[in-house]
């Protein structure tokens, strides 16, 4: 998330509270806060896990909220906490706190000229709807999300709802705040009964010319590009990259942080939990591996049976030979 006005370390800490401190310069000044995937240059970002200091401190990221000072700052400025999650959540918090609504449409929304929007639709605060879109019954779309031009959008989908993030305590599954948007280029369809969530800090993108069918899950900070096909039922888990071209049939699942190649195809009932390199390939199977390999470990398979009943039939014959 880009704040509208930088702002300095100093106020940073303002907000926080006077619990942490600053090592390095205290009048830099921050322009957004990312988490640690998404970070661009003038960010804040927070670290708290040991195994992820190093690619913090090497990010882009100018400042990084941490519960420890490493040798090595690599230039930065850190803001040190107890608790880095906590302090960036308060962040989050202040600059997209919720807002409650008591109109369908929010006055903020900006809406095209010849776009269409059945009753009971609902548009957060600061949308903006492209031209001769359909948005039809009883569709959501959550604050801060971009929708292009010629988009069609089946009753009762879910656009730009939170991200599933939650960290874990002894006690509880502390939510990870969402502050990213949800963008959707132009000439999108998205069926009936999706649910597309916005990214935790950045974007969720879904590229010109894809279609959706109904019951289809995109995850926070996924980025789906162009003219992809999503079947029914399918399950697409966050910080995934599906590039342009891309089929994907009913309930497929993928795993998060991946990329499927481009022109990749996977076939329905897949379960994919590895990345696809670019270059048309078909996947089936779980876990998804190329479709002729699939097959013939399944034509194998059936053949199991048989086998070791002729197995079976071997070692009683060599018994009796033994006997003899």
């Amino acid at each position: 998330m880009i704040f509208e006005q930088p702002i300095s370390v100093k106020q940073l800490v303002d907000i926080i509270g006077n619990h942490v401190k600053i090592v390095g310069d205290e009048n830099g000044m921050v322009h957004g806060v990312n988490e640690i995937h998404m970070v661009e240059d003038g960010d804040v970002t927070f670290v708290d896990l040991a195994k992820y200091y190093e690619k913090s401190l090497k990010s882009k990221a100018g400042f990084i909220i941490i519960d420890k000072v490493p040798e090595d700052r690599h230039g930065k400025t850190l803001i040190v906490s107890d608790n880095p999650f906590r302090d960036y959540v308060k962040i989050v918090k202040h600059f997209r706190h919720f807002h409650p609504q008591d109109v369908y449409i929010h006055p903020t929304a900006k809406i095209g000229e010849g776009t269409i929007l059945q009753p009971g639709v609902f548009v957060g605060e600061n949308v903006t709807i492209g031209k001769n879109c359909i948005i039809h019954a009883n569709v959501s779309i959550y604050d801060h999300t971009i929708i292009g031009n010629n988009v069609i959008i089946q009753s009762n989908s879910v656009i730009g709802g939170e991200a599933f993030y939650f960290k874990h305590r002894e006690d509880c599954w502390d939510k990870m705040e969402s502050c990213g948007r949800t963008v959707i280029e132009d000439n999108v369809e998205v069926g009936a009964l999706c649910a597309i969530d916005k990214g935790v800090s950045g974007d969720t993108f879904v590229g010109e010319g894809t279609k959706f069918d109904n019951h289809v899950q995109v995850g926070h900070d996924t980025s789906i590009g162009k003219r992809c096909l999503v079947g029914a039922h399918s399950a697409i888990a966050g910080v995934t990259k599906i590039e342009d071209d891309c089929v994907i049939w009913g309930r497929v699942s993928i795993n998060k942080d991946l990329v499927i190649g481009k022109g990749t195809v996977i076939l329905a009932m897949s379960g994919v939990d590895k990345s696809v390199p670019a270059g048309g390939k078909v996947l089936f199977g779980v876990p998804a591996t190329e479709v002729n390999k699939k097959w013939r470990e399944l034509a194998a398979l059936r053949m199991l049976p048989d086998l070791m009943q002729e197995i079976h039939t071997l070692k009683e014959e060599i018994a009796a030979l033994k006997k003899k």
